[in-house]
């Protein structure tokens, strides 16, 4: 049962990465999933979740309008497409699951976070 996150890499500001989470062993439809960050020398912070239902999409501010999050039931997966990268969004990104609501709410993911994956946007 584990959370993978892939799809980091460099790219130049303005430019275009798209965030894999790809679960195995339970279905993520199941679950609220989340993306996190941490950057170098900073705090663990928020960015995107959506909840069970697609309609329930919420984003920090500095990412609104440029990241979007969505579900593939078929795949079993959950992306983040991220445009017009800034130097401020370099860090690594997570993926995280959590069976209660807290997609909007709480925001306290718990029950799946995976591996990271480094996301580097020079300037």
């Amino acid at each position: 049962v584990q959370l993978q996150a892939s799809g980091g890499g460099l790219v130049q500001a303005g430019g275009s990465l798209r965030l894999s989470c790809q679960a195995s062993g339970f279905t993520l439809d199941y679950y609220e999933v989340g993306w996190y960050r941490q950057a170098p020398g900073k705090e663990r912070e928020a960015v995107s979740c959506i909840g069970r239902h697609d309609d329930n999409r919420h984003y920090i501010d500095s990412v609104k309008g440029r990241f979007t999050i969505s579900r593939d039931s078929a795949k079993n997966m959950v992306y983040l497409q991220m445009n017009k990268l800034r130097s401020e969004d370099t860090a690594v990104y997570y993926c995280v699951a959590e069976s209660d609501r807290v997609c909007g709410r709480s925001w306290e993911f718990v029950d799946y976070w995976g591996q990271g994956t480094l996301v580097t946007v020079s300037s």
